[in-house]
């Protein structure tokens, strides 16, 4: 297969573009940063691309609530070209702000396993990213937990990658968020996310209040990933808050943000999309 084409989509505010595509390129991709509103005029860019990223920053300015109007705009005028990558195998990261508009546009959770996708109106939204606990921004970074049942593509290598005597030192990812605690519609949602291991990352220390300490969840596929953590702010080990305390032997390979990124492009190449 040719080297997989990865569409970054950028709206006025958004600000983590170029490391979203820094970390593809590092991972084996060719990055694209397009413009939402050059897809609306033509949608049918959206079938040329093999992975499809959501980034972080203030999408025009968070007005409404955060990531609202880059969602509608999604929901509006692109769905179907998003089912159609969906439906194909592509698979589709959003961090921060890109997780706070991938549930709004309901591609997050996502159908229930063989369901299938709604062929007109984009899914109902069954959760959130609400104000944080104390209701104050945070900017920091926190220890995460990769669930070993999940079917996510982005996570699966985490474990595999780092010695258990140093992981929680090693899986640590930055935070920069006002409205980044994960809620559920209903009980009934949350036990649906735990059941079908969808729920893929929690917190260590639950610095927002998250319910169930959740930091990422995936579709019933395991190929489209939402997270309020920033992996692409961690490429390389000079960015980690204590780097030169890790054993040289962990930092000889890759960071836990770019294995995130070359497991999923992986996964690309062997789906063939």
């Amino acid at each position: 297969m040719p080297t997989p084409r990865a569409l970054v989509i950028r709206a006025a505010g958004t600000n983590c573009d170029a490391e979203m595509c820094r970390a593809f390129a590092l991972a084996g991709a060719e990055p694209d940063l397009v413009h939402v509103d050059a897809l609306i005029a033509e949608p049918t860019r959206v079938d040329g691309y093999d992975l499809i990223a959501f980034p972080g920053g203030f999408s025009y300015g968070d007005d409404i609530a955060s990531g609202r109007i880059f969602a509608m705009k999604l929901r509006e005028k692109l769905y179907p070209a998003l089912r159609a990558a969906v439906e194909r195998g592509c698979p589709m990261i959003g961090a921060c702000n890109g997780f706070q508009v991938l549930v709004q546009v309901g591609l997050l959770p996502g159908p229930a396993a063989g369901a299938g996708w709604p062929s007109e109106a984009a899914p109902e939204q069954t959760t959130s990213l609400s104000f944080n606990a104390g209701g104050r921004f945070i900017d920091t970074w926190v220890g995460v937990r990769a669930e070993r049942r999940s079917p996510c593509i982005w996570t699966a290598d985490l474990h595999d990658r780092f010695p258990d005597d140093h992981r929680a030192d090693v899986l640590r990812l930055p935070i920069a968020h006002g409205e980044g605690r994960f809620v559920a519609a209903s009980p009934h949602v949350l036990d649906e996310l735990e059941r079908s291991g969808q729920v893929a990352l929690r917190y260590e220390n639950n610095v927002n209040g998250s319910t169930s300490a959740i930091a990422g969840i995936c579709d019933p596929s395991g190929r489209i990933f939402g997270l309020m953590p920033h992996p692409e702010r961690y490429l390389d080990w000079t960015l980690h808050p204590y780097w030169t305390r890790l054993p040289q032997r962990v930092r000889q390979g890759p960071t836990p943000g770019l294995v995130m990124f070359q497991s999923a492009v992986r996964a690309a190449i062997g789906a063939g999309v």
